[in-house]
């Protein structure tokens, strides 16, 4: 993570979680389809951006498309998202999707070289690409055209599609999570995340 994310964050949350007891019958109603923690309890983010609930309301469904419903591997998935939470300092998102990433494969050793960026040894040549993938998005707002032929060699039309897509839908979260100061909840591990920097584009 790079030294001016850090500089940039807000030191305490700018914005709350909404608490239980202001509640009205229509945010009790969103939140109640949102992904709960194991023990019960709805994730910062939630409770957070339901404070604009027209927004929530339609953020939620475009999410989890990508998300629960989209077209590439978990794993691959979540490789562009914790390469999206390094680049944009998002801590938090970063935290929530660690465990994520492990369970769709993600290794330890993969984990550890994505500070490292696309040039890191021990990427595979698929993984490379996306991660130079969303280098290239988060720096330029777009692909180069060498970045942009190799991944037609793996992916079909959609597929490029929900990557272009995916990365830009984490950079929103991440823009969110940051300015707002949503505070990662305990007991997740940001294991890989705040030892190093990334080469900011």
């Amino acid at each position: 993570m790079s030294q001016r994310h850090e500089a940039a964050r807000p030191t305490r949350p700018r914005l709350k979680p909404l608490p239980e007891e202001q509640w009205d019958p229509r945010t009790r109603e969103l939140l109640a389809a949102a992904p709960h923690d194991p023990g019960g309890g709805i994730p910062n983010i939630f409770t957070t951006l339901v404070r604009h609930p027209d927004l929530y309301e339609q953020f939620m469904p475009f999410g989890g498309q990508l998300l629960g419903s989209g077209r590439l591997p978990g794993e691959l998935r979540e490789l562009l998202i914790l390469r999206t939470a390094w680049n944009t300092g998002a801590r938090y998102e970063w935290g929530r999707h660690l465990p994520l990433a492990r369970a769709a494969g993600v290794t330890d050793a993969d984990i550890d070289r994505i500070g490292e960026g696309p040039e890191a040894p021990g990427w595979a040549d698929l993984q490379r690409l996306l991660i130079r993938a969303a280098d290239e998005l988060h720096g330029d707002a777009t692909m180069s055209d060498g970045t942009w032929e190799g991944l037609a060699g793996h992916f079909g039309d959609a597929e490029l599609i929900e990557i272009v897509m995916l990365v830009g839908q984490y950079h929103m979260v991440a823009f969110f999570l940051n300015a707002t100061g949503v505070e990662l909840e305990s007991g997740f591990d940001v294991t890989g995340f705040a030892e190093g920097e990334t080469n900011d584009r």
